[in-house]
């Protein structure tokens, strides 16, 4: 199993125990690099920090003291900790490098890094492009963002190894030395703005992915995105674009109903099964990063024919009494839920709803032509529902949860409808995760 060489840093700050903050921490314990942690919960309720002090680690739980910056040159901090956190605005203002987990990941990697993301299609990009590659016979790791973490995954990389990352906003405001060899930016809207304060912010963070690419590397990037193309002077890796809407005689195309790559043909869009017009995008994106691996076009047809998607992200879960019932609790913005919408032609009953991020709805409103009847729930429910008042769009009904929201769809739905849940928002408020919001929705649609 690997472990950090030639560290260049003399005494680590894990901030957060989170899953990325256990792994940095045992993967520096492991490296024999000295380190404290220093964590919210408190310690009689914190195995993991526990589990870290019996082994002689220095750990501070339930308070962030600026006295856990003493003598640290580096502090490894959960993504989900903001910058304005105090010990890392501190940290930031001593000129201390603040860095997330990814980073310590990758000074391990020793083999081909695929780093994608992007606003909405990260994880079906990610899992597409992991199983084209094992299709391939190329035995790729999965890792980041996904689910499993980075630092967790590469230790066991064999040299040449594929690894498929998928990195959040979060994850890549705070990198430093990360470079991968082929990146990937899906599209960019806004998003996370409680996070980051400014789109600005944002955008610059994603963006970080290719900071420091070189023409030796590649850049997947979507030729469509008004956000994308307004920053084409940050590409400085060999481009290789997709486009849905656009004919190239390089990068992946469709048009006329069939996708190229370069100028040869791979197959009619129809064949793919992958549901959802957006798809389409992620789908090019997959395909461009395995033509950079030379996987024969049979192998991508092939995976492209079979793999129908990812679960929370557009998912069938069933029909009941003639409505089609589809969970996209991953779609968390109102960009997301906007193409959701567009997935499909039959008349759609909406769930939506969530925490409350300081958006407007305005956008999401206006999508609704499709939209038959809107149900709202949680936090954000008032919010939504007076958005649509405001464009005299009166189909609304308020519920306070999932199970309520999802019992009332049903009611306003008729034989041939779609009953969607896609929240346009946070799973918070009332979850801990999209996929706890997603797994309760699919337990009341079994109970209809």
């Amino acid at each position: 199993m690997k472990t950090l060489k030639n560290f260049p840093y003399q005494h680590v700050l894990v901030l957060g125990l989170a899953k990325s903050g256990q792994a940095a921490a045992q993967l520096l314990y492991d490296s024999h690099i000295s380190f404290a942690i220093n964590d919210k919960q408190p310690f009689e309720h914190n195995e993991t920090a526990q589990y870290f002090a019996e082994l002689g680690v220095e750990v501070v739980t339930g308070d962030h003291p600026l006295s856990v910056l003493d003598g640290v040159d580096l502090v490894v901090k959960n993504p989900g900790i903001p910058h304005q956190h105090v010990i890392v605005a501190e940290a930031e203002k001593q000129g201390v490098p603040v860095v997330t987990e990814v980073e310590l990941a990758y000074l391990l990697i020793d083999g081909p890094l695929v780093a994608i993301t992007g606003t909405n299609g990260k994880t079906t990009t990610t899992t597409l492009v992991h199983r084209i590659l094992d299709e391939a016979g190329l035995n790729p790791l999965l890792a980041g963002n996904i689910g499993v973490v980075a630092s967790e995954v590469v230790r066991e990389q064999k040299p040449s190894q594929p690894v498929v990352m998928e990195l959040s906003s979060f994850q890549l405001k705070a990198i430093h030395q990360f470079k991968p060899d082929i990146a990937v930016l899906l599209n960019i809207t806004e998003a996370h703005l409680d996070y980051h304060q400014t789109l600005e912010d944002y955008v610059n963070s994603k963006f970080r992915l290719v900071e420091r690419q070189t023409a030796d590397d590649f850049v997947v990037y979507n030729h469509d995105d008004s956000t994308i193309a307004s920053k084409q002077e940050w590409l400085q890796a060999t481009p290789v674009p997709f486009s849905v809407t656009h004919s190239m005689d390089y990068g992946v195309t469709c048009f006329d109903g069939d996708i190229y790559i370069g100028q040869e043909r791979l197959m009619a869009e129809r064949d793919v099964a992958l549901p959802g017009d957006h798809n389409l995008e992620n789908v090019l994106a997959s395909i461009a990063v395995a033509s950079q691996f030379n996987v024969p076009h049979s192998v991508i047809e092939s995976v492209l024919k079979q793999f129908t998607g990812v679960k929370h992200r557009l998912q069938f879960v069933k029909s009941v009494d003639g409505r089609l019932v589809y969970n996209d609790s991953k779609a968390t913005n109102i960009l997301a839920t906007t193409k959701a919408i567009q997935s499909f032609s039959n008349p759609i009953v909406l769930i939506a709803g969530g925490l409350d991020r300081g958006v407007a709805f305005d956008e999401l409103i206006a999508q609704f032509d499709g939209v038959k009847y809107c149900v709202v729930y949680g936090e954000s429910a008032q919010k939504i529902a007076h958005s649509a008042y405001e464009h005299d769009y009166h189909n609304v009904t308020i519920c306070d949860n999932i199970d309520d929201a999802t019992n009332e769809a049903y009611l306003q739905s008729e034989v041939g409808d779609v009953i969607l849940l896609s929240p346009a928002c946070a799973s918070w408020d009332q979850f801990k995760t999209f996929e706890d919001r997603g797994d309760m929705f699919i337990d009341v649609v079994h109970k209809l």
